[in-house]
């Protein structure tokens, strides 16, 4: 087994492609939240002021895949409870239809799917004093949310909405994968990351003990083959680590393995078995 992954892991942000980027900058903008810091060659990238959260490129024959892997939602991390009733609020005002809502027991989150589909979930984090029982035994599931208990945050709170906090990030991945024990091989006895919690046809890893940074599932894509290449959805997300000394540790077991890997712009391409490509890089500067 190799060692963990530092503690200090962060995601980056995640790249998707969208055959209309007017249409989908305007609705990651408008409903969400989110501030476009730039556009180049083709290539929106949005986020909530400081580093880029996402990235939307333009394919314009793209088509939106079914009974594949990739994306299962991308999960957008907010400061506070606060914020995550401001996310709701604006959301209804916008008339955003929503997929559901839970309470993971870890965090509370709210579920959308953007124009081409793409699952996004917008969630606040519970203390992390908060994330085990009595015993120490970690604990995450799905309850219900107690969503008049969330918009209560907005009492006494009249300020206009101006999109996502400072602080917001890029909080976790939610994957399709084909075979989930195949998945775990590579994330965790190959990358190193932790398990936090196998579900059997779920799985959710993480670094330093977080609840998720990673989650996994084959509830759409049990043996299903990769998208095609004209597909929608996504492209690659990045995982940055502390140092490149760090990053070169994860590569040289990847080679070990005799996997493929790829050189890019952000630093070095990989895919898992179902062909989902995470970057590895190192923490900007």
């Amino acid at each position: 087994m190799p060692d963990s992954l530092p503690s200090d892991l962060t995601l980056g942000y995640v790249n998707l492609t969208v055959p209309d980027l007017d249409r989908s900058a305007a609705f990651y903008q408008n409903a969400l939240g989110f501030q476009q810091h730039r556009r180049e060659a083709g290539t929106a990238y949005l986020g909530a002021g400081g580093l880029d959260l996402l990235a939307l490129t333009e394919q314009r024959d793209a088509r939106v895949p079914r009974g594949h892997t990739g994306l299962y939602h991308l999960a957008i991390l907010v400061p506070s409870r606060l914020e995550l009733a401001q996310s709701l609020k604006r959301l209804a005002e916008t008339r955003t239809p929503l997929q559901g809502f839970a309470d993971h027991l870890v965090s509370e989150a709210i579920y959308v799917s953007d124009p081409d589909g793409n699952g996004i979930e917008v969630y606040r984090d519970r203390p992390r004093s908060e994330w085990h029982d009595e015993h120490g035994n970690f604990r995450m599931g799905t309850e219900p949310l107690d969503v008049d208990s969330v918009l209560s945050e907005l009492e006494g709170h009249n300020e206009a909405w101006a999109g996502f906090a400072p602080g917001t990030v890029l909080g976790h991945m939610h994957l399709k994968v084909a075979n989930l024990p195949e998945a775990k091989r590579f994330y965790c006895d190959l990358l190193g990351f932790d398990v936090m919690a196998d579900l059997r046809t779920a799985l959710f890893v993480s670094a330093g003990g977080y609840h998720h940074h990673l989650g996994m599932n084959t509830w759409e894509s049990a043996g299903a083959p990769p998208p095609p290449p004209d597909s929608a959805g996504l492209r690659y997300f990045v995982v940055r680590l502390p140092t490149q000394e760090e990053v070169d540790k994860v590569l040289s077991r990847v080679r070990e393995a005799g996997l493929p890997i790829e050189q890019h712009p952000q630093g070095t391409l990989m895919r898992d078995p179902s062909q989902n490509a995470v970057v590895f890089a190192p923490l900007l500067p």
